[in-house]
């Protein structure tokens, strides 16, 4: 049995595909099916390290957006590719979480008559996945609205796939490996894998007010690290608590699962890191991207916080005085929290990756016969 995986540019399109890798290597060692192979394409690797812990074999493929003539030439060539790798390895079954990177895979997939799955994790789809959802033999949704968006007969449920490693939260040893006072509140700002920038430039503004009462952690993405530690060295000069303030381009798995453990509150973008936080059970501030594709972002956020597990501000509204507002208002209130902490519980499906896999070697096994 052979299962291609596809899709990515983003930890939001990445991780959860290795979350599923992991599950259907338990159910391929459980069920002792021979010569199972499980093989990524896409235009990078992301992260090799994750590829080469789950013994998942990477295979280049050419990957462009609808933009320009360069773009088309992209996709073109990827889709030339992507024919010549599924014909050389022909798998069972193409598991796909969209992005333009998966596209010459999935179209591939649909001329040689591969079965294709495919999970789409934001409220309004992309563009790639609202295609393949029409000829996919079956839709996995992180969000119950997505189903205006798919056919009804091939949806399923599930959640966001969260990777074993991120489940469950770490304290013992947390503070001392990260650095940080026991008795301080913890402010968690958690950019994602490319940052956000507009939250970053916020959080510079009111880090004076703020490190007289909590510390910090602010994860700022690899691409802005540079600049934000510059402008925030300046900010802090002369600040008495400046060694509060933790800024990170990223933060590994063992950092992640600490932060979830010790943290009093997250700041985050309304994109995967959702699920994580629901099911890590942290009060959260929201904001989301505000020219996300489709609006899918602002639609993320209101759907969680519909369930009661965060509040929402929109770029157009922030400013330094209502975010220092709410996250005080959020980490003196023992009642706010609870109650987010229950809206959390209430947003987060448990076991999405073993669904997932499950659906996917039971099309794959089939497809095999």
């Amino acid at each position: 049995m052979k299962i291609v995986l596809t899709g990515g540019g983003t930890g939001g399109h990445f991780y959860p595909l290795i979350a599923v890798a992991e599950e259907m290597i338990n159910i391929i060692d459980n069920q002792n099916i021979a010569d199972a192979r499980i093989y990524y394409l896409s235009d990078k690797p992301y992260d090799k390290k994750a590829l080469y812990q789950n013994g998942i074999n990477f295979k280049k493929i050419t990957a462009g957006k609808l933009k320009g003539i360069d773009g088309y030439l992209k996709i073109m060539i990827g889709i030339f590719e992507a024919i010549l790798t599924l014909f050389s390895i022909y798998p069972d079954a193409v598991f796909s979480k969209g992005g333009y990177s998966a596209f010459p895979t999935v179209f591939a997939a649909k001329l040689l008559g591969i079965p294709v799955i495919v999970h789409e994790s934001d409220s309004v789809p992309g563009k790639v996945n609202k295609w393949a959802g029409k000829f996919a033999r079956a839709v996995a949704v992180s969000y119950k609205q997505e189903v205006d968006y798919f056919p009804k007969d091939k949806i399923i449920h599930t959640g966001q796939p969260i990777r074993h490693d991120l489940l469950e939260p770490t304290v013992e040893g947390a503070h001392e490996f990260l650095n940080l006072e026991k008795e301080t509140p913890v402010i968690w700002i958690l950019g994602g894998s490319q940052g956000a920038q507009a939250i970053n430039l916020a959080m510079e503004e009111t880090l004076g007010e703020l490190l007289n009462d909590y510390q910090i952690v602010h994860q700022v993405g690899k691409n802005n690290y540079d600049d934000m530690k510059k402008l925030t060295d300046a900010t802090l000069l002369d600040h008495d608590f400046k060694y509060r303030y933790h800024i990170f381009d990223h933060l590994n798995t063992l950092s992640m699962k600490m932060m979830a453990g010790v943290s009093d509150i997250v700041i985050s973008r309304a994109g995967s890191a959702l699920f994580e936080i629901a099911h890590w059970e942290i009060p959260a501030i929201i904001i989301p991207l505000k020219n996300s594709a489709g609006n899918h972002q602002i639609k993320n956020a209101y759907n969680y916080a519909r369930m009661g597990g965060c509040i929402v501000i929109e770029e157009n509204n922030m400013s330094d005085q209502l975010l220092i507002f709410e996250i005080k208002r959020i980490i003196h209130d023992e009642k706010i929290r609870n109650n987010m902490k229950a809206g959390a519980q209430a947003f987060d499906i448990e076991n999405a990756s073993e669904k997932i896999a499950e659906e996917i070697i039971g099309i794959a096994l089939a497809h095999e016969k």
